[in-house]
This record gives C-alpha cells, sequence and structure tokens, in this order.
C-alpha cells in the first residue's frame, strides 16, 4: 500500500491506433464509491515499444492494474503484462472486455499472472470486487466475475449485467473521457433485437436504451467541447420505429454543426424513418447497413432477422439518398457462403450504388454461437486474436486469402471517392474485370502493400491499355485528373494544354467558368472534356470541368 493509505489504481488503455478509443475507463470511473482509490492511467498503442511501456507501468508502482482487452489489443496486451507481473509480483492484474465474454478456464494468464477476469458489463460489479478486493473469499458474490479461489480451484460467476443503463453516471463527466480524438462515440443503446450468430450483442436480450432526454443533454455536452464527429454505440438503432424517428429528428437538430455515424438494418426502414431520412440535409449521417451476405441462406443460416428483399429494397432507398453516405458490409467466412457468391455480391453492392464497401473475414468472437457452433458447421478458425477464420466447407484457405485480396482492392479503388465513379462502373459493365484485375495485381505482389493514388491509377491504367479495356481509358484520365495526379505521365498525358477561351457549346459539369483560367483539353470518343485550373491558386486538382460532344 501506498505511504499515504490509498489504493493506487492504474488503469493500462491500450487502442489499435491513436485514432482508436475506449469507454472503459471513463464509463467505469464515473461509478466510483471509494475516495482512497487514487486512479491513473497509462496509454499507448499497438506501436508503442513493449519495453518503453512496460517501464511506465513498473515506475508507476500500482497496487492494481486494470485493462479492457479487445480483439487486436489482446496478444500485446498479454505481452505487456507477462512482464509487468514478473517485476510487480504483488501488484493485482484486473482484465474485462470483449475478449473475456467466452469460456475463460484455459486462459493461461489465470493460472500465471492475471488475478481475475470480468466478464460482461463491470461499471457497477468492478466497484464491488474493488470493496473487497483484498479478500478472495468474499469474490463469489460478485456476478461476472472469473478467477482461481483461495483452494486452486477455476470459478465462474457467470455473466455481470447492468440491468438500467440510464442509471449510470455519464462517462463524460469522468476526468478520463478523451475529449483529444476527433470523434468520440456515444452509446445510446445495449444489446440488439437481431440474433446474428456471428455478433456478441446478438445474446443480449432485452434491448435497454437510454432516454431520449439523457441522450440529448449528453449531445449536447459534446458539440459543446467543439467536437464534429459522433460515432453512436447503438446495434438497434432502427429495431424500434418510433424511437429511431425520434433519434433522427433530435439529430436534426444538429444540422451544420454535427456528423452522426450510425448502423441501421436496411430491411428495418417503414415510411416514418424513411420520411425522416429524406428531409435530413447532406452531411448530417454517415450510416452502416449492416447486410453480411446477399443470399437468404447465409443469413439464415446464420440466424439474422429481416429478409434478404426488404434489406435489398432498403439498401437501394439508402443508396438513392444524396444526402445520406451509405456502407455495407460482407463478411467471408459465414456459413455456406462461397467465394463466387461473395464476387456476385459485390457487383450486385455496386450496381446498387452503395458509398462503400467493406469485405472481412470472419472472426469468431469469444461468447458467440459461431464459436460454438463451429464444429457443427465444419469452420477452422485461428486459436488466437483476431480468430480468424482459416478454412469452412465452401470457402478453402486459398479462397479465403483471395477474399482478403478482395478486400484489399476494394479499399484502394471502390472506397476512395475519386476512384469509385469509374471503378463501379467496369464492376458493372465488364463481367470478369473483378477476378481479371485482381490476379493482375496478385501477380505483380502489390495487393498487400501500400499504394500511393498514383500508383493505383498507373496499374489500372497499364492494365485498361493491355487488356482490352481500352474503352475506358478515357474516364480513367478523368478521375485521374481529378484526383490532383500529374498531367505529365500516364492517364494525365493525354490532356493538351489550351490557350483559348472555353468553347460555348461545353457545358459545365463542375464549378464555374472564369475567363483566364488555365485550361486542358482532353479528346474522348463521344466526348471532349475541358478542365480548368485557377491560376491565383497552387491546387493540383481542377476547379472546373466542362463537357462537349464531339
Amino acid at each position: 500500500m501506498p505511504n499515504n493509505g490509498n489504493v493506487k489504481l492504474v488503469w493500462l488503455d491500450v487502442n489499435s491506433s491513436y485514432a482508436h478509443s475506449s469507454l472503459a475507463l471513463p464509463v467505469i470511473e464515473a461509478q466510483k464509491r471509494r475516495t482512497d482509490v487514487e486512479w491513473s492511467v497509462i496509454s499507448a498503442t499497438l506501436s508503442t515499444p513493449l519495453q518503453s511501456l512496460v517501464s511506465r507501468v513498473v515506475a508507476a508502482a500500482p497496487d492494481i492494474i486494470a485493462v479492457s482487452v479487445w480483439l487486436f489489443t489482446h496478444r500485446y496486451v498479454d505481452e505487456v503484462l507477462s512482464r509487468v507481473a514478473r517485476l510487480l509480483p504483488e501488484t493485482v492484474i484486473v482484465e474485462g472486455g470483449p475478449e473475456f465474454l467466452g469460456d475463460n478456464e484455459e486462459y493461461a494468464p489465470l493460472r500465471t499472472y492475471a488475478s481475475v477476469l470480468f466478464r460482461g458489463e463491470a461499471e457497477e460489479t468492478f466497484h464491488d470486487w474493488l470493496d473487497v478486493y483484498t479478500d478472495k473469499s468474499r469474490w463469489k458474490t460478485i456476478p461476472g466475475l472469473c478467477y482461481i479461489d483461495e483452494n486452486g480451484v477455476y470459478a465462474d460467476n457467470g455473466l455481470s449485467r447492468v440491468a438500467d443503463i440510464a442509471g449510470l453516471n455519464d462517462p463524460q463527466d469522468s476526468l478520463f473521457f478523451n475529449w483529444e480524438k476527433p470523434f468520440v462515440q456515444l452509446e445510446t443503446a445495449r444489446g440488439c433485437f437481431n440474433s446474428c450468430a456471428f455478433c456478441v450483442s446478438g445474446r443480449d436480450k432485452p434491448v435497454r436504451v437510454l432516454p431520449l432526454e439523457t441522450v440529448r443533454r449528453r449531445i449536447d455536452g459534446i458539440a459543446n467541447r467543439g467536437i464534429r464527429d459522433i460515432r453512436l454505440l447503438d446495434r438497434t438503432f432502427n429495431g424500434s420505429v418510433s424511437r429511431a424517428a425520434a433519434m433522427l429528428d433530435l439529430f436534426g437538430e444538429y444540422a451544420g454543426r454535427l456528423r452522426f455515424h450510425l448502423e441501421v438494418h436496411p430491411a428495418l426502414l417503414p415510411p416514418a424513418v424513411r420520411e425522416r431520412l429524406r428531409a435530413l440535409p447532406a452531411g448530417l449521417l454517415h450510416l452502416e447497413a449492416g447486410i453480411q451476405s446477399l443470399r437468404e441462406e447465409v443469413l439464415q443460416a446464420c440466424g439474422r432477422v429481416g429478409s434478404l428483399e426488404k434489406s435489398l429494397e432498403g439498401l437501394r432507398f439508402l443508396a438513392s439518398l444524396d444526402t445520406v453516405e451509405t456502407h455495407a458490409d460482407l463478411i467471408a467466412g459465414l456459413p455456406l457462403y462461397s467465394l463466387e457468391m461473395i464476387y456476385g455480391d459485390v457487383v450486385t453492392l455496386a450496381e446498387i450504388g452503395v458509398g462503400e464497401i467493406q469485405l472481412e473475414l470472419l472472426k469468431l468472437l469469444p461468447g458467440t454461437d459461431m464459436r460454438r457452433r463451429a464444429g457443427e458447421w465444419g469452420i477452422i478458425y485461428a486459436p488466437l486474436p483476431p480468430y480468424e477464420v482459416l478454412r469452412t466447407p465452401q470457402m478453402s484457405a486459398a479462397d479465403l486469402h483471395e477474399a482478403a485480396l478482395l478486400s484489399r482492392l476494394l479499399d484502394f479503388y471502390y472506397n476512395v471517392p475519386e476512384w469509385r465513379p469509374l471503378f463501379s462502373r467496369l464492376i458493372r459493365k465488364e463481367k470478369r474485370f473483378l477476378h481479371d484485375y485482381l490476379y493482375y495485381l496478385w501477380d505483380k505482389d502489390v495487393l498487400e502493400q501500400p499504394l500511393s493514388m498514383e500508383r493505383r491509377g498507373m496499374l489500372l491504367y497499364d492494365f485498361c491499355r493491355t487488356r482490352s479495356y481500352e474503352t475506358y481509358l478515357t474516364d480513367l484520365s478523368v478521375a485521374w485528373v481529378e484526383a490532383g495526379l500529374s498531367l505529365r505521365k500516364g492517364p494525365g498525358a493525354s490532356l493538351v494544354a489550351y490557350r483559348g477561351e472555353l468553347p460555348g457549346k461545353a457545358t459545365a459539369e463542375k464549378g464555374t467558368y472564369c475567363s483566364g483560367m488555365r485550361l486542358y483539353r482532353l479528346q474522348g470518343t463521344e466526348t471532349v472534356y475541358w478542365f480548368g485550373y485557377d491560376r491565383r491558386q497552387q491546387h493540383s486538382y481542377p476547379v472546373f470541368r466542362a463537357a462537349e460532344p464531339v
């Protein structure tokens, strides 16, 4: 114990990168009861040198180290704590978070250096444990704890759950709430009406929500701090029509000041919700449309609620809104899902016109039905985090690797606004394009490397002009120029400087023409494109574009 008699608690806040943050510390610290506990935080990312972080933790000489462990931080945290435990053998080490929602008996650190694991929601039970942490015989009364008891036997106290999340103190009132990030997370509900086998929220019922006035108060607090982006933690956002409509009305009050990122189920968009989505101004909402697969049999195997037909119709509606940015996600490795199905679903999403396509490999998370039933479905997955799928009856290891490369391809082109129009057109119009271009880049061994915008453009340019896609070269030049890339190489070299004024037959497509602009002309088969650059500015991209029929 410290000389002043206080308990020194260090929270180890490890995130994947600087942009990421966790609510675990502020939401738990905000509920504190003991006044003799000195809370402090040591923050790090996966790029923090191991020795540096270990040294900082040891120098703090804590009585208790607490850490919330996530999928991508688990192995790094283990590396840190295993070293700290050797240097501070008397320190109590507490772990919690999503990584411990499953069976924790075989978790090796629990028999070597971890003192206790928390399963579930620890806002209340952490402080119950803190009251008795020096007396292990009293731990058995606290829900959610997993530990080795005084007889050396594994003890499991089940799952801890907060019945009334509205009764919790606001995490934004904690001294440890991080206001330095470009966005903040706002939890407005827990649990989910859906029962997706791959998601930990699928078993969390009934859904618990914050009252609308509490949400408003917390949004006001965020806005008053000058934060512009709020990421809603609410998997049930449009599970209730009346609540979704009321929340959208609330968001509308912050138009021009805030931007909200939220998840929606595309099959659950009744008229009341659509009416409000249509009315909201541009730039207010960024929507993640959970779809996972466009195959009915796959969705049914995963236990996902909502018909595929309604989901597709809902996606088309969302994609038709010019004021809302909508992203859709697919998960490779789901039961009954094949590689060719994934290629087909990518084409369908491009035809619908979603703003971004996220393709990820299935991860069999602790505590999910997917993990418990992996043997039943014949799914082989990695035993260590991130527990990614390795093989299924429908997808070989090679197929899953190809799916991962396809994900990279989409991130390089479709998910970049400058390349999306052209890339989407190629996907939709050319049946073999996705396969052909992926194999082309695969042969060049570039898909698993970082690629600059210019490098991406040059690769696509060389592919199109040598693989019978010449009809797209004009469109490629337009995309290249709009991305602000060089006019001296590749697709940019097709432009010709023009010393006169813009011809009267040219129709403006972007910006406003001003006499004296630096003009360039691009000759296409059916259209001549004109690009105007402002001589007073140093922008590499044009501020004006016009088209003239040949």
